[in-house]
């Protein structure tokens, strides 16, 4: 699942083409994937032009002068793509805008567990408000981050993956940060130090700048806007290495698996919790 890197990713490329474009048609061909329905999403942003585009935890975020934001959401599988002239449309295309200038936008999506969707601009306020902070504002401090944390008795790394207390944190990147803090993932939030705290707050944002620079992180599905996958896997130090060396001390990584995801941790750097 693309996560914080990879959603910043797509954002950063969409900055440089999207904004000031007018959305001249939009052309639905997976309708599961849009909200609320493809005929909203279609009569909304027709005829709306792009007055900016952010990332907001895991969200794409555009809005535009007719009151109306874009909101997508790549799930699974999901890639937006950006195409300069028409002829682009590939496999899997759920959502097609029509941009002026000759310009299109395609959403394809292999799982269609993604989202296209429009909504008024108070109603996304209101679930922005609902997201916890973003990771890498530096008004995030430790002791804030701390205080969070000692709210929870919820592993921390199902902490970590909560929207609500720390926005845009996936799987991949809450393993790096935990790895890198030497932090057994299992081990009740709360039970965290405030150094312990300040540690993984510094690994969190260790582990995403790493994403960002290096484009996000292709394991099989994410691409850009262009189309190119991102190269972060090669930094990958414990997630998807079961049986690997540890980089630090040799022990072999081990996986484990709860709450319906896999954690991969060393079992010397990181003790699991009495």
């Amino acid at each position: 699942m693309p996560e914080l890197p990879e959603v910043q990713a797509v954002v950063d490329g969409l900055r440089h083409v999207l904004p000031g474009r007018r959305i001249v048609s939009v052309h639905v061909r997976r309708a599961d994937v849009c909200r609320p329905s493809g005929a909203a999403v279609r009569r909304l942003l027709t005829g709306a032009r792009v007055t900016e585009v952010f990332r907001r935890a895991k969200n794409i975020v555009a809005p535009t002068d007719a009151g109306v934001v874009l909101r997508v959401h790549l799930g699974m599988t999901g890639r937006l793509l950006f195409y300069p002239g028409t002829s682009g449309r590939p496999g899997h295309t759920a959502v097609t805008f029509r941009l002026d200038g000759g310009a299109t936008l395609v959403y394809a999506d292999v799982r269609r567990f993604g989202r296209v969707e429009a909504l008024e601009e108070a109603t996304w306020e209101g679930r922005s408000q609902a997201l916890g902070p973003e990771p890498l504002d530096p008004a995030l401090g430790a002791a804030e981050f701390h205080r969070r944390l000692a709210t929870s008795r919820t592993p921390v790394r199902s902490w970590l993956l909560d929207p609500r207390r720390v926005a845009g944190v996936g799987n991949i990147y809450a393993t790096e940060a935990l790895f890198g803090a030497r932090i057994h993932p299992t081990r009740p939030a709360a039970s965290l130090t405030r150094a312990e705290a300040g540690r993984l707050l510094r690994e969190v944002r260790r582990a995403l700048d790493s994403g960002i620079r290096a484009g996000g992180t292709t394991l099989r599905d994410y691409r850009n806007i262009d189309g190119q996958e991102g190269e972060n896997a090669r930094n990958l130090r414990a997630y998807g290495r079961e049986g690997s060396a540890c980089p630090r001390c040799g022990a072999p990584i081990e996986r484990l698996v709860f709450g319906g995801r896999s954690a991969f941790l060393c079992p010397r750097c990181q003790p699991a919790p009495p």
